[in-house]
């Protein structure tokens, strides 16, 4: 089992920043990607940014404003945007998939990003 627990979620105005975190911990030994989503209402969920071996992958929505990070240490990821637009407004998830043999992901509860205009 993984468990996830994101923070850093909030209201903020349009060009603002937030810094989101995602603390991970259990059986994170075979975790292979770990990243975030977004789902706003209505909408599917949607990639934002994931860590991958010798990388991250980005949507095209956000490359150049979100910039996705591990610190192994802690066992966090974050996701650090700047300029945010109001249809950056969703819920975040962070995601994490444990690779033994198949796929298994793993998800978080979700933190709230709102970006006023």
């Amino acid at each position: 089992q993984v468990h996830l627990v994101e923070s850093g979620g909030g209201l903020v105005q349009a060009g603002g920043s937030l810094r989101l975190s995602c603390v991970y911990s259990g059986a994170t030994g075979s975790m292979s990607a770990v990243g975030w989503w977004r789902q706003a209402p209505g909408q599917h969920r949607e990639l934002v940014a994931v860590v991958i071996t010798g990388g991250a992958n980005y949507a095209d929505s956000v490359k150049g404003r979100f910039t996705v990070s591990e610190d192994n240490a802690r066992n966090t990821v974050y996701l650090q945007m700047n300029n945010l637009k109001p249809e950056d407004t969703a819920v975040y998830y962070c995601k994490a998939t444990i690779s033994v043999g198949y796929d298994h992901d793993y998800w978080g509860q979700g933190t709230q990003v709102t970006v006023s205009s």
